[in-house]
This record gives structure tokens, sequence and C-alpha cells, in this order.
């Protein structure tokens, strides 16, 4: 079991299990800009953990969306640490497309393999919202989860902006689904994991908004998260 800040690691993998691996269908570990694990081809730039999401062992998929608070956001190597997959007591590695995808999901840089990250977006937060001094993780993690799963419901709540005052970055939802703003367009993300071709980006109204709040209001405050070049 991984405490709150245990930074996901390389799944540990043999040579024979990666060729296995290429001939079934993806493993139910990919998380969607709105929170929802699902299967879909393709790792991502990011992992994430939310604990033990997984029951028995090889069954590559998920029993519960969340164990706990903490949703972190991890870089996919850190001091060559290993780990199996799908084994029983062992978090579940989730994997994001991007960053922006996963602040629209409600996760957050992880404090020890992201240190720096993890200031950078708790010190934007803390200037958007005029605090004095930062909130630490178990802090933030609070806030994100009221967010992400107000009052303990299972559905996002999305909240209304400005199409001018969305910085890039945040996730939107329109016709064609989730989109993250990328200048002046949008660029839908498609439930293979990947990036659809972008629209022009309304220059009056208001939006949907997918990024919960908290997030929203560090990317308005410069926080720099990573967008996959295949979005812009």
């Amino acid at each position: 079991m991984t405490t709150p800040d245990t930074p996901t690691t390389t799944p540990d993998k043999t040579m024979s299990e990666l060729v296995a691996d290429a001939s079934r269908p993806p493993a139910g570990n990919r998380v969607s800009p709105l929170g929802r694990i699902i299967a879909a081809p393709g790792r991502g730039g990011w992992m994430g953990n939310r604990g033990v999401l997984h029951a028995g062992t090889g069954a590559r998929e998920t029993v519960r969306s969340h164990r706990g608070r903490a949703w972190i956001t991890c870089v996919l190597d850190f001091r060559g640490r290993r780990v199996p997959q799908w084994q029983p007591g062992r978090y579940t590695p989730l994997f994001f497309l991007d960053e922006a995808v996963s602040l629209a999901a409600g996760h957050r840089p992880c404090a020890e393999c992201r240190r720096a990250d993890f200031n950078e977006f708790r010190s934007a937060w803390a200037q958007f919202t005029g605090d004095a001094v930062p909130l630490r993780a178990p802090q933030l993690d609070a806030v994100l989860h009221g967010q992400r799963l107000p009052l303990g419901g299972r559905e996002r709540r999305l909240v209304r902006s400005s199409w001018s005052d969305l910085p890039d970055g945040a996730f939107v939802l329109i016709e064609q689904g989730p989109a993250v703003v990328v200048q002046n367009q949008l660029t839908p993300w498609r439930s293979d994991n990947t990036y659809g071709s972008p629209v022009a980006r309304p220059r009056s109204g208001t939006a949907s908004v997918i990024t919960p709040p908290a997030s929203l209001g560090a990317l308005h405050a410069g926080y720099a998260v990573q967008i996959d070049d295949s979005a812009r």
C-alpha cells in the first residue's frame, strides 16, 4: 500500500508479458478528462495514483473509481522504481494523455516525484485565491475532492466561465465531448485517448468547464501545464 504521495512507478513487466499485452484488448486504466477510468490504447505522458482500484490478479480492469482523497499525477519513471501491475494490494497505475487531462480529471502533481511542479501548482493556487501561505497536500486534496465529487455524488459538477476568460490547458465540454483550450482553438479529446481536429474557440458566451475550479485557478495564475503537441 502506498502513502498519498508515493510516486507511481514504471510497471514491472517481462518481455513475454509485453508481447502478450500487445495481443490483448487495452487495459482499463486510462483516464478521461471527466475523471472516468476507461480502456483505451496508448499510455500517454503521465501516470496516476488513486490507490488500489482493482481486485485479484491479472483482471486488467478496475472495480472502484478511487480509494482516498489523494489523486496524484506522476512521472513515468522515478529513480528506476518498478512495481508489478494488477497485483493484490498494489496500487493501480493510471495513465493520462497529457497533464491537462490529469488536471481536468481532478488530479494534482505528486509531491515526491514532481516536487517542483507540486510547489509551483500550490503556489499558483495560493496566488489566485490570495492565500498568504500555500496549502499543504492534504488540504489541497480535500478541496479538490469536494470539487470533483461534490456532496458525495457520482457525476461531475461543471462550472460556467466566459470563453474569453479561459486559460490554455483548461478543459471544456462541447458538442464533440471534452476539449482542451489551446489559444484560439478547442481540441477535442477522443475516447481512444488521442486528440482530434481542433475547432474555433467561440468569441462570446459561456463555456461548461470540466477542470475543477481550484486547478482552473492555478492555470489562471500561470501554472505551466503540459499539453500534448497533437492538441496544438
